[in-house]
């Protein structure tokens, strides 16, 4: 999963730097700016996600759930 998340993250990156080559704003501060920025965000915002996701499979989530219901008896 973290090898896709990886690939995910440079393919966006060789997007974003393609845009900013067409559009003639190429420059060494928003290359490096650009690359860090997006592989970055990319990379934190699929790695939450993922963790959203294997938490709810894992049974964390119902455990917090139940404990925090109040229980009608």
């Amino acid at each position: 999963m973290l090898k896709w998340i990886a690939v995910i993250g440079v393919l966006m990156t060789a997007g974003a730097l393609m845009y900013l080559y067409a559009m003639d704003a190429w420059s060494a501060h928003a290359v490096i700016a650009t690359v860090l920025g997006v592989f970055v965000s990319t990379l934190l915002g699929c790695g939450l996600f993922a963790l959203a996701f294997f938490s709810d499979k894992s049974g964390h989530d119902d455990d917090v759930t139940d404990t925090t219901t109040k229980r009608k008896d």
